[in-house]
């Protein structure tokens, strides 16, 4: 079977045998990085490290040189698969069955970078006296972690290196039902929040003697919850917070706590920037605080602001490309989660757009092989038509 698989879906197939669950490289990058040295890309493997943080690989690789100078980005690293038991086929098998690719990442997102990687090395085997321009690849193995030694270190080592990029696409899963449905030219900002209130542990027979900590932080939680930010606008979905975790660490029934903490997120749109929600944020619930509550609220390093890309050049070559390898044309859409465009965009225009993202990160995750191949059409026709070549 092996030899009858098209090129994007035989390297989707040896990516989703490697196991990157994030930290871990998994082989997923030592398998590009040879795929890509033998196509004759120059190829650099990254590692970074922080505190508190574990350390990450990443490869950028490039060929040509000049302008435009066009990067595709993307992770190999993926979430865990979760109950192994609960799989019809093995998350790291790379089955195919019924005209469906299986296994963790097919989706998101070893489908795209496998068929980035097929279309540009038909592009490049395409011009045997070299390309008219630069092409790179930016692929980071901790896009599914705390993306911090990942795609934002790498852009900074790509810049002093000095890569100047022009235009990128990121292969994430942007289309919700078919292939060519949407691509993304702008995503929401994400800001968390830790609220934490303090107390004093007890006995719940004698409340007098202990201060319960959770009334208050009710009191704050509701009123975050229930406060409208804003009711969008023309380019994005309403702003919206969602509480995500409220813990006392507490085991005990009978054991008034003495502190509780409570995370929150927030995806706002361009109504907002980091710093006024953030103020916005800490006011309300400063307003809202019984008095002499013991409180205090913290940001998340990793906050972003929204984006909206107005390269009117690479979105409407791209949905050319797309309109004529499917027959769709893809709706510009800025809904859905954050990805490595939020850092990108400080960089160079970005979209994204990538395979059909129903069963990412679930159990047995999976694409239509038929998809991956159309993907790396997609693409070829991209690259040809933006360097006009």
């Amino acid at each position: 079977m092996t030899d009858t698989l098209s090129p994007a879906v035989q390297i989707c197939r040896d990516l989703i045998r490697c196991p990157s669950v994030t930290p871990a490289e998994g082989g997923a990058l030592t398998t590009l990085e040879k795929l890509l040295a033998d196509a004759g890309f120059d190829v650099s493997r990254v590692m970074f490290s922080d505190e508190n943080t574990p350390n990450i690989e990443n490869l950028f690789a490039t060929i040509g040189s000049g302008k435009p100078h066009f990067v595709f980005a993307g992770h190999t690293d993926v979430v865990p698969v979760g109950d192994e038991a609960a799989w019809t086929h093995g998350p790291f098998d790379g089955t195919i069955a019924d005209g469906m690719l299986h296994g963790r990442g097919t989706a998101d997102m070893k489908g795209g970078v496998a068929a980035f990687a097929a279309a540009a090395i038909d592009y490049v085997k395409a011009h045997p006296n070299g390309i008219p321009g630069q092409i790179s690849f930016l692929i980071t193995g901790d896009e599914e972690g705390p993306a911090i030694n990942g795609t934002v270190k790498l852009l900074e080592w790509a810049k002093e290196q000095g890569h100047v990029f022009d235009a990128c696409i990121v292969g994430e899963p942007t289309n919700p039902d078919a292939l060519g449905d949407a691509i993304k030219v702008g995503r929401r900002g994400s800001l968390t929040g830790t609220v934490k209130v303090n107390g004093t542990q007890g006995h719940v027979a004698y409340q007098h003697l202990a201060d319960n900590p959770v009334p208050g932080m009710l009191k704050l939680l509701s009123t975050v919850a229930e406060v409208e930010l804003d009711q969008g606008n023309e380019r994005f979905q309403p702003s919206n917070l969602e509480i995500t975790t409220v813990d006392v660490g507490n085991t005990a029934t009978n054991v008034i706590p003495a502190h509780v903490m409570a995370k929150f997120n927030i995806r706002f749109n361009d109504q907002w920037s980091v710093s006024s929600l953030s103020q916005h944020i800490e006011k309300l619930l400063n307003d809202a605080a019984p008095e002499g509550l013991d409180w205090s609220i913290e940001f998340a390093r990793e906050a972003t602001d929204s984006f909206l890309t107005h390269d009117e050049a690479l979105i409407q070559t791209l949905s050319n490309s797309i309109k004529t390898v499917t027959g769709r044309t893809p709706e510009l859409s800025t809904g859905g989660g954050t990805s490595d465009a939020r850092f990108i965009k400080n960089y160079c225009a970005v979209v994204e757009f990538g395979l059909v993202g129903q069963t990412m990160h679930k159990v047995d995750e999976h694409v239509a092989v038929a998809d991956i191949e159309q993907l790396a059409d997609i693409y070829l026709r991209f690259l040809q038509d933006y360097f006009q070549a």
